[in-house]
């Protein structure tokens, strides 16, 4: 079936989901979570197929976001179930008025229709993305990466059999079968049949489709999130925030990839967290953070020397850009320069610094003394997300249930007539 084929049968089944109820939508959604469990022996087959097919060819970081095991199915299946738990954002009423003349107008939140979701080597948003979609009213239309492409693949087969138990159709939720160039750009141009298009992975996709997609869409995903120590900052705090912020998970979007220390605390914070990044995880058979400094830096603690480039890249990796700035003031206008706008840090007991870092830093989540790493649907208390904007329009920051959702304003009159 080619990728057109698949939207129109995902725009055909539709209606079938536009007019179910939430009882309906939930029991899909659990159904999908029970044939996860069920076929997980097939899932863990063909991811395994995938990583040894990638072996070699991405790094160890990025193979660990695409490796599957019993742990990991069980965490998408629950997170279908806390979708399931949500509140239901179709039918509500966001704003009524009552006109002089008697109209009642009510701006309803209404599903998007069809949403085709391109996403990279992470088979988990493939689960994600179709219940978020669903429970949103949405069907999905789902284009992932090569490399997870047959991990991907029997998730949504399972999927489609959990929809299938509750009488929905499964063209609900199908995943593109040609990972070539021509499918996400058949995606691009689907005006029509696509809804909303959502790019989930790393800078040259979005960039690639923000550019030329002819749909609308939604920029998610590349973080060059920052983290500033200001002077009159804890330095345990920040240490820990800092190691959290890097170290957790660094090949995800709301990992740490740039440190801004003030002048004044630089020649005491740098050595403590070159101890702390470098030298304690080496000696503790951890991959050590390397840290790429700038020339101010360079004077107080070894590093690589940072180049052009560093203080502008997601590496997705064990490296840090870390550069000394002169005052608060300084770090914001850096992050103003080199951010993504998607998620940026104070470590501050200055009440004062961290007011002034919140109004001024211009990104989608400010965090004041505590890690990037809560830049998270489940985090936020939304469920599963199907990405983080980066952008101002319709979503900002971890998209749930609500930002897949439109209105439409609904008028109740009594024969009024203008």
């Amino acid at each position: 079936m080619t990728t057109f084929d698949m939207l129109k049968a995902a725009r055909a089944a539709w209606p079938a989901l536009q007019g179910a109820d939430t009882e309906l939508k939930n029991a899909a959604l659990n159904a999908m979570a029970d044939a996860l469990l069920a076929n997980q022996a097939d899932i863990l087959s063909a991811n395994a197929l995938d990583m040894e097919a990638a072996k070699g060819h991405i790094s160890d970081v990025m193979l660990d976001r695409l490796k599957l095991n019993a742990e990991r199915v069980a965490g998408m299946a629950q997170g279908i179930r806390e979708v399931a738990a949500l509140p239901d954002p179709v039918g509500a009423v966001i704003r009524r008025v009552e006109r002089p003349n008697g109209l009642v107008i009510e701006r309803t939140r209404v599903p998007m229709g069809v949403i085709a979701i391109i996403y990279e080597s992470r088979p988990n948003v493939t689960s994600d993305a179709a219940a978020l979609a669903l429970k949103a009213g949405s069907a999905c239309v789902l284009r992932g990466g090569k490399e997870a492409f047959r991990s991907a693949n029997a998730i949504v087969q399972a999927l489609q059999a959990g929809l299938g138990a509750v009488g929905l159709p499964g063209a609900l939720v199908q995943l593109v079968q040609d990972t070539t160039r021509q499918s996400a750009s058949d995606l691009m141009g689907a005006v029509g049949l696509v809804d909303l298009l959502i790019p989930r992975g790393g800078a040259g996709l979005i960039r690639a489709i923000t550019e030329n997609a002819k749909v609308p869409c939604i920029q998610t995903g590349t973080g060059i999130c920052h983290v500033y120590v200001d002077a009159a900052a804890d330095q345990d705090m920040a240490l820990n925030i800092i190691d959290n912020a890097k170290t957790s998970r660094p090949s995800v979007c709301n990992a740490e990839e740039v440190l801004l220390v003030h002048e004044a605390v630089a020649a005491a914070f740098l050595p403590k967290l070159k101890a702390r990044l470098v030298d304690a995880r080496a000696a503790k058979g951890l991959t050590p953070v390397e840290l790429r400094l700038d020339a101010r830096a360079a004077k107080i603690i070894e590093g690589t020397p940072a180049g052009e480039r560093d203080f502008d890249t997601e590496f997705l990796d064990y490296i840090l850009a870390v550069g000394i700035v002169d005052s608060a003031d300084a770090a914001i206008a850096h992050i103003r320069a080199h951010s993504t706008g998607h998620s940026e840090a104070c470590v501050s007991a200055d009440a004062a610094v961290l007011d002034k870092f919140a109004r001024n830093v211009d990104s989608a989540a400010v965090y004041l003394n505590c890690s990037t790493r809560f830049t998270d649907g489940g985090e936020f208390g939304l469920g599963c997300e199907m990405g983080i904007s980066t952008q101002k329009l319709h979503a900002r920051g971890p998209m749930g249930l609500e930002e897949l959702t439109t209105y439409k304003y609904i008028v109740k009159g009594s024969g009024q007539i203008r």
